[in-house]
């Protein structure tokens, strides 16, 4: 039972090391002051959305925007975004081993948005809004696996796939619940940031 609790430091060591090789990558790029302060200012809306529906645990607009964020501002900004949103505002509703799992699991929503939707254009409008959404919706259900996950490690210390299954099942309208918002708030969301980011990524050249 005690080799099978190793589980869980592999995969906060493992967790750990991506990220770091991400943010090393970061560091080395002339990101721009202008940039940050896009992602910084974006990060924020996500936390404090957060904090907003802090009474609705699965329905919240922070992937949404983390998902924005990448969208308009690239993988990197999107990856950053994810992390830090997950990060920070654990501050408030706590911190722990499941932290960089919540990390990691945003961190890549935003990035996989940049690959599939930044700097491409589907025509017409609404088919485009249609894969966001569709992406949204898929995120939902990634995350909440992905939580699964350590919450399978932290309960059984062991890949059990029976154990998976049920706490994949007891987690099903979490799941649910947190996916239709994903698209609900990107709906709402996607023509005002669309916009504002457009003009200003525009303008200043960013």
């Amino acid at each position: 039972m005690i080799f099978e609790r190793f589980y869980i430091l592999i995969a906060l060591l493992l967790i750990a090391g991506s990220l770091a090789v991400v943010f090393l990558r970061l560091d080395k790029r002339h990101t721009g002051v202008r940039r940050l302060t896009l992602i910084a200012v974006m990060t924020a809306l996500s936390i404090v959305s957060r904090f907003i529906f802090a009474a609705f645990p699965a329905f919240k607009p922070m992937s949404a925007i983390v998902i924005l964020t990448g969208i308009y501002l690239g993988g990197e900004a999107g990856f950053l975004c994810g992390c830090l949103s997950a990060f920070l505002s654990n501050f408030y509703f706590g911190q722990g081993p499941w932290t960089p799992f919540q990390m990691t699991a945003l961190g890549l929503i935003g990035v996989v948005a940049a690959l599939l939707f930044c700097k491409k254009r589907i025509a017409p409008t609404w088919l485009r809004m249609l894969f966001i959404c569709l992406y949204g919706l898929f995120t939902g259900v990634f995350y909440s696996l992905f939580l699964d996950t350590w919450t399978m490690l932290w309960t059984y210390g062991q890949i059990d796939i029976p154990g998976y299954l049920a706490v994949i099942t007891a987690a099903l309208p979490y799941t649910v619940l947190y996916s239709v918002s994903n698209v609900l708030f990107l709906l709402i969301l996607d023509p005002i940031f669309g916009k504002r980011l457009g003009r200003i990524i525009t303008k200043y050249r960013i």
